[in-house]
């Protein structure tokens, strides 16, 4: 019979949009009550009175107020700590502590990667990160409370918080495992993962604000106002979502049928057995794992660090750090999205292979990362503002991920992306553990000075993680990701409903749909979708 065309359903007003949005939703929504407290610690400790017997802390703290009465910093008299701000904090906590609490949400964000993974990819991650996505919006709630009744209250909830969102990227992965035809995964991972971009934009410009306007003392109204939008995302994401294309009861017929033709042998609705020996014995998915882990170095020491750095070595106010904080991520989030799609354009009309926009794309975002904060480590708070353009352009090298590791996951093994992701976020884990540590460790008399090695540190990793990416990586699915049943169950996977559409092709072409098919509808080989639209 030759090939028979199966048209292309258009991404906008589509079911696997919908799930894309509802996705970016959760996930700026899981970034904002993952940062909120990174802004809200500014304005709950009271800054440290002077202790006349610490030489050190008193040097460093008259220097400062010099030079900013000399205008070395531009002369801004409100550098440092708005007054109505700290009369406002509750609390005494020393900077062991603060970065104790600071780190306490990854303890418990790293035991939930790779079972929710599994349990994503075996039941479905609808049920799985809804579930969890309710219990971050309890502990969010109850963040005021808890700590204000002892400090480690509050590492309580921080880390039952943590736990509860460890399960959100393996639940996406796994669901766009079985909603995001080949070309199109660049663009969908993009969508999807600018939600934190967002969450971050959201929570350092808001924040600022709240801390010093919003009720219960400023910094609550963090916490409920996050807590209550994560209540109403979970309603809508179990009223409009389904696990795969073939569970959803609004999607098309056409759409149903593209995006599961297209995933073709790839994808499976159940993971039944794992090759867990295989997987860990993948040099790709250790280019994952360490492009992962690298770059969440640099990204955990921004989003725990960035306000600290912003009021301590460049003296800007709670009002301007807020909002500064925020904007390498606005840049950050323009520029994932335009990633997405050159990458999937580059890949679909022949351009570059998947292998090697995953490596050149990756390589450039590590590069970049490393030059920039190099440089940011030069900049004091008379150059503040060149060092807040630095930021903007080192988050703008570190959205070309897009197209990199993050979604590298699904080229290799589409129907274990969920467990993958799992596995190499688990490792990925480690530095949002260890980064508020080392940074607070390597700042403690909060000079400009010390502030230029946690950035050569991070510029070190991103590059290490540029070497060992671009020898280990690959684009394809591998052998070992193909499942044993998708093999015996793709000749009907794709056709069950489809004999209307050949049907029609049969008239349209003056075919007959038997010949030389046995008279079998059901036979028909297995369609595999290739670029411009055509199957074989």
């Amino acid at each position: 019979m030759g090939e028979v065309p199966v048209d292309k359903a258009p991404l906008f007003f589509s079911q696997r949009l919908v799930l894309a949005f509802l996705a970016f939703l959760g996930n700026l929504l899981v970034y904002t009550t993952r940062v909120n407290i990174s802004v809200a610690i500014i304005c709950m400790v009271r800054t440290p009175t002077v202790n006349i017997t610490d030489l050190n802390n008193l040097t460093d703290i008259i220097g400062r107020n010099t030079s900013a009465a000399d205008g070395v910093c531009g002369g801004d008299s409100n550098a440092g700590v708005d007054k109505d701000t700290n009369d406002r904090a509750e609390f005494d906590w020393d900077k062991a502590t603060r970065s104790e609490l600071l780190s306490m949400y990854f303890y418990g964000y790293i035991f939930t990667q790779i079972p929710s993974g599994w349990l994503a990819s075996r039941y479905g991650g609808k049920r799985v990160w809804g579930f969890f996505m309710l219990i971050c919006s309890l502990c969010t709630l109850l963040t005021p409370v808890s700590a204000r009744i002892h400090v480690h209250m509050a590492y309580a909830v921080r880390f039952i918080l943590g736990f509860a969102a460890g399960v959100t990227f393996p639940c996406v992965h796994a669901m766009l495992g079985k909603w995001s035809p080949p070309f199109e995964r660049s663009k969908m991972a993009s969508y999807t993962f600018a939600g934190p971009l967002l969450g971050n934009i959201a929570t350092f410009s808001i924040s600022g604000l709240l801390c010093q306007y919003g009720f219960d003392n400023g910094w609550g109204s963090i916490f409920y106002l996050s807590g209550l939008f994560n209540l109403l995302w979970v309603v809508a994401w179990f009223l409009f979502t389904a696990d795969s294309p073939g569970q959803h009861t609004y999607i098309s017929e056409r759409e149903r049928v593209y995006i599961e033709s297209s995933i073709g042998k790839g994808g499976i609705k159940k993971v039944r057995k794992v090759p867990w020996l295989k997987m860990f014995t993948s040099g790709p998915l250790w280019a994952v794992i360490t492009g992962h882990m690298c770059n969440n170095y640099v990204n955990y020491t921004l989003l725990t660090s960035l306000p600290t750095f912003m009021k301590e070595s460049l003296n800007f106010d709670i009002k301007q750090n807020g909002l500064l904080s925020a904007l390498p991520y606005v840049c950050q989030f323009i520029a994932s999205i335009a990633v997405g799609w050159v990458a999937d354009t580059f890949r679909e009309r022949g351009i570059m292979s998947t292998k090697m926009v995953r490596k050149s794309f990756q390589v450039f975002s590590f590069l970049g990362t490393a030059v920039c904060m190099a440089s940011v480590g030069q900049m004091n708070c008379e150059q503040r503002h060149f060092a807040v353009a630095l930021l903007c352009l080192c988050t703008s090298f570190m959205s070309f991920n897009r197209a990199g590791y993050v979604v590298n996951h699904l080229d290799l093994a589409p129907s274990y992306a969920g467990i993958l992701f799992g596995i190499t976020n688990t490792v990925a884990t480690i530095p949002g553990m260890v980064a508020p540590v080392i940074a607070g460790a390597l700042t403690p008399n909060r000079t400009a000075e010390e502030w230029k090695v946690v950035f050569y540190v991070c510029s070190a990793i991103a590059a290490l993680g540029a070497v060992i990416y671009f020898i280990l990586a690959d684009g394809e699915l591998q052998e070992w990701a193909v499942p044993t049943e998708a093999n015996l169950k793709l000749e009907i996977q794709v056709h069950r409903s489809q004999d209307r559409e050949l049907e029609k092709y049969s008239e349209d072409h003056g075919e007959k749909l038997a010949d030389g098919l046995d008279g079998r509808k059901e036979k028909v080989l297995p369609l595999v979708y290739k670029p411009h639209g055509r199957m074989s």
